[in-house]
């Protein structure tokens, strides 16, 4: 289906405070933000879990009851909607995100290829944050992969850098993952790739044969790359994209996106300029090797 172009939509992320900003937590927002998203064109949603406690939206959760509520209210508003399931954690804790994997079987979860110094640098030199280490060794990536394989769950690679673009070659030949690889290339993080279109080519050059690959476009107004130039250079090239408040909280006018389905909207807009349409859940399916 060379015409089409799989659309997904990050819903929620992590951290981004709900009492600034309109990301959805309860399981009845997130159920009506994969509609949204669904409805403007998206065919698979990634989904991260929200702490549901009074004042704790903004935090995350791997607790089971809260994480089976939330998917069981985006499939009952979506029935037919893929679920990427996020898997990111710090240390090697990683008990609970494997647990929902194994409880909830996801068609897809993310599978984070690598680490990252993640580090955020102010105008006046200060850290943003604490700098901190994303830590995923080969042995902890190699724990996801134990349950996804065991569960017949796809794994997304999401790569930081150039480097972790080629480490996941070396993983299908070490034998930890069966299948077609299926890539993510994780753009704009300060500290990681910049978002920068001329970085496509060389990327997908990189690629092991038979590999699906997306781009996730990270950013906010006022960068150095324009995550919209960097989307419509994606799907030029024959990739499929993501968008959602996870990734972006701005239209490409600059004003704040209201809900996930203005952001997939305009990437739908992009990806129809370019002479592509969004494929539909089913279509995704076949493109992407997902067995129904």
């Amino acid at each position: 289906m060379t015409d089409k172009v799989v659309v997904t939509c990050a819903l929620t992320g992590i951290l981004t405070d709900p009492e600034k900003f309109n990301v959805p937590v309860t399981p009845e927002e997130m159920a009506r933000a994969a509609r949204q998203a669904f409805d403007a064109g998206a065919s698979i949603v990634h989904c991260h879990f929200r702490d549901q406690r009074p004042g704790m939206g903004k935090m995350w959760t791997w607790d089971l009851e809260p994480v089976g509520k939330i998917l069981k209210a985006v499939k009952a508003a979506v029935p037919e909607i893929i679920i990427n399931m996020s898997t990111g954690a710090l240390g090697d804790d990683i008990d609970g995100p494997l647990a929902c994997l194994a409880t909830y079987d996801p068609e897809m979860a993310a599978c984070n290829a690598g680490s990252l110094n993640y580090l955020k640098i102010k105008k006046d030199g200060a850290w943003a944050w604490p700098p901190l280490l994303f830590d995923n060794l080969p042995a902890k990536i190699n724990r996801f992969l134990e349950v996804m394989t065991a569960h017949d769950i796809i794994p997304e690679f999401e790569c930081f850098d150039t480097g972790i673009v080629r480490s996941v070659g070396m993983y299908q030949q070490n034998g930890m993952f069966r299948g077609d690889p299926h890539f993510s290339f994780v753009m704009g993080v300060d500290s990681g790739m910049p978002g920068n279109p001329d970085l496509l080519p060389i990327l997908v050059e990189e690629l092991p044969p038979n590999s699906h690959w997306q781009i996730i476009a990270i950013g906010a107004r006022g960068g150095k790359w324009d995550i919209w130039d960097l989307h419509r250079r994606g799907v030029e090239l024959g990739g499929n994209v993501r968008t959602g408040l996870e990734d972006t909280l701005y239209l490409p006018g600059g004003d704040r996106a209201v809900d996930n389905g203005q952001l997939v909207d305009a990437l739908v807009k992009i990806v129809r300029e370019v002479g592509q349409e969004p494929a539909s859940p089913a279509e995704a399916r076949r493109m992407l090797g997902i067995s129904s």
